[in-house]
């Protein structure tokens, strides 16, 4: 039997332009507020001003950049209305994700989040933050894929970038990251449990936890935040386009 070819689409100039810079914006390693030079950046990358524009555009679609003609291009600040709307998606589909693991989970599942959860106490134990950020990626992402709804993470990844941003500046927070560990905990033992409403309770009361200290936080970095909306954001976010 002849089998068709697969088609692998390569990954274009603007895609690996926008994924550098979305991973460094998520990050901070690229600040809120800090100047985006067009010419440093073609520079940098190695690419013309169209595939920049194209990605920088991706880039103020997902509130991530702002472009004001005349003024420059900006790293967004945070703003607390994208903070609230990015949690509401999050909640609504990780508590599915949550229920539907307590029911699916196998041994095999629940050794990883295992795994997932010493990890992340080992980097606390260490006070490396960066790397319990990202064990702690790992145990939602492990959830949705044991629940069966991997797409579930996919679109929680896509919509959280303006959670993140604000949650790495929480992770400093006194007992913050015990606390943190205490929730996935019980996410874990619910799912052990097999019992799906204390795996969605658990997962609603871990997301919970996060908007509370938005205040504390924006009053400790003030630059970084958004006071209150802009009415010309939209205008300047399509001005972006090449």
């Amino acid at each position: 039997m002849k089998h068709s070819s697969v088609d692998v689409r390569p990954v274009t100039t603007a895609a690996r332009v926008y994924a550098i810079l979305r991973q460094d914006i998520v990050t901070m390693r690229l600040k809120p507020g800090a100047t985006l030079v067009e010419k440093d950046l073609c520079r940098a990358f190695d690419v013309s001003r169209t595939p920049l524009r194209e990605a920088l555009l991706r880039l103020c679609e997902e509130q991530l950049v702002d472009v004001y003609p005349q003024a420059g291009t900006f790293v967004s600040r945070i703003a607390e209305p994208a903070v609230r709307d990015a949690m509401a998606i999050r909640q609504a589909l990780e508590q599915v994700a949550a229920r539907h693991a307590a029911i699916r989970a196998d041994a095999a599942g629940l050794a990883r989040l295992r795994r997932i959860l010493a990890r992340q106490k080992e980097h606390a134990a260490a006070g490396a933050l960066d790397e319990f950020h990202w064990a702690d990626e790992a145990l939602h992402q492990a959830v949705a894929e044991i629940a069966r709804h991997p797409n579930i993470w996919r679109v929680v990844k896509r919509e959280k970038a303006q959670i993140d941003r604000f949650r790495l500046l929480t992770l400093p927070l006194p007992a913050r990251v015990e606390r943190v560990i205490a929730e996935h905990e019980a996410i874990v033992e619910a799912i052990a449990d097999r019992d799906p409403n204390a795996a969605e309770a658990a997962m609603r009361a871990h997301l919970d936890s996060v908007l509370p200290v938005f205040e504390e936080i924006r009053r400790a970095y003030p630059d970084l935040f958004e006071l209150e909306a802009r009415p010309d954001a939209p205008r300047a976010r399509r001005a972006a386009a090449p």
